[in-house]
């Protein structure tokens, strides 16, 4: 019995510090511009300006609409509360996106282009490897093109 709590007790001191964000705790920004205005950004792991992974939330607010865009690198969400809706495509169409409730889960593979939109206020999280890269598939929907104060 000793020698297995010894084990345990090295097994906890040779692995690295776990890191952990509780809701209560998590620090809320506002998101980068390169998504419209009205978004508010929390980072949970990592940088994902870097080439390493990261974990991120996004609040979003009631009728958030996130344009046809793509990502260099693969996309994995998971909607923690709200709805979000997720539609593959070069244009925007509501009635051909999948409806993902709290719980649901979805990946955008690497250039898939893809476009989204919320029913209600809807907290999701996103994780993957950085560097974390929004392109527009038509670049007027790049809201730091615009004027609209964010």
């Amino acid at each position: 019995m000793r020698s297995r709590f010894a084990l345990v007790a090295l097994i906890a001191i040779a692995l690295p510090a776990v890191a952990v964000a509780q809701a209560p705790t998590i620090t809320w920004g506002p998101a980068p511009a390169v998504l419209p205005p009205g978004a508010r950004l929390a980072v949970l792991q990592g940088d994902p300006g870097q080439s390493a992974p990261y974990t991120l939330r996004l609040e979003l607010p009631d009728g958030y609409r996130v344009a046809p865009h793509f990502h260099p690198t693969d996309e994995q969400l998971t909607v923690i509360s709200g709805t979000f809706l997720l539609g593959m495509g070069d244009s925007f169409d509501a009635a051909r996106a999948t409806v993902l409730p709290a719980g649901g889960f979805a990946t955008a593979p690497a250039n898939m282009h893809h476009y989204a939109l919320t029913r209600g206020k809807t907290v999701v999280q996103i994780h993957g490897m950085g560097p974390f890269v929004l392109t527009y598939v038509d670049p007027k929907n790049d809201p730091r093109t615009t004027t609209a104060a964010r």
